[in-house]
């Protein structure tokens, strides 16, 4: 599937640059981690790039996404962070019901035991995305609400495209196809893709070349 994937254009390699690492870099360089400014010219320090990295990767966007229907159970969920399963449990019942209690007259954001918590609606189906604060925020979270809202609207179209108009019967029956659809994406927390052509090209290809094998032994 790799091989068929769309390689990305300059200018969105360009506009993630600036939106994901740029600030980092910018912010290393504030505490003098990178450039030591007690000499002239700046000398770079030298510092292995996969510690870089690595540090990029703490940094972590969303920490999951949960998709419920009207009564309260989950039928997607993925998290981008590790969380045992009795922890997972109980986060989720009480983000659920935190979520299906609210109104409508309600903003669709709330907070809950560190996490930033933004959802929507549609149809009988809640989409929620869970963040927490970046490394170096401290308890500050500076996530963006309406980009998050964003993300899940665009999130929400993609699959209408792929399944018509989506409902829980095609999580529940191609819940495989909707997590491959999710991690063309968010990858490690990051959203990596909006265009909804090169999300669903994989997994069309995917689904050709199954046909193919199920007319071979037909």
């Amino acid at each position: 599937v790799d091989q068929h994937k769309q390689v990305r254009p300059p200018l969105a390699r360009a506009l993630y640059l600036i939106h994901y690492i740029l600030p980092f870099l910018l912010k290393r360089i504030r505490k003098n981690k990178i450039f030591d400014i007690a000499q002239r010219p700046p000398i770079i320090k030298h510092q292995p790039f996969s510690q870089i990295c690595f540090e990029l990767r703490l940094q972590t966007m969303i920490s999951f996404i949960l998709m419920v229907n009207k009564q309260g159970q989950t039928r997607y969920s993925s998290y981008y962070e590790w969380i045992s399963m009795e922890e997972r449990t109980a986060l989720e019942s009480e983000i659920i019901r935190k979520c299906l209690s609210r109104s409508e007259l309600q903003c669709s954001f709330l907070e809950y035991r560190g996490y930033k918590v933004i959802y929507r609606r549609y149809a009988s189906l809640f989409f929620i995305v869970g963040t927490k604060p970046d490394v170096g925020c401290g308890d500050e979270n500076c996530e963006n609400e309406m980009g998050m809202l964003e993300f899940i609207h665009t999130l929400v179209e993609t699959m209408d495209k792929w399944a018509g108009s989506i409902c829980e019967l095609d999580i529940m029956y191609q819940l495989e196809d909707v997590h491959f659809l999710v991690d063309e994406m968010v990858q490690n927390g990051f959203v990596i893709e909006t265009n909804k052509t090169n999300i669903l090209r994989p997994i069309a290809l995917m689904e050709r070349e199954s046909a193919k094998a199920d007319s071979m032994f037909r």
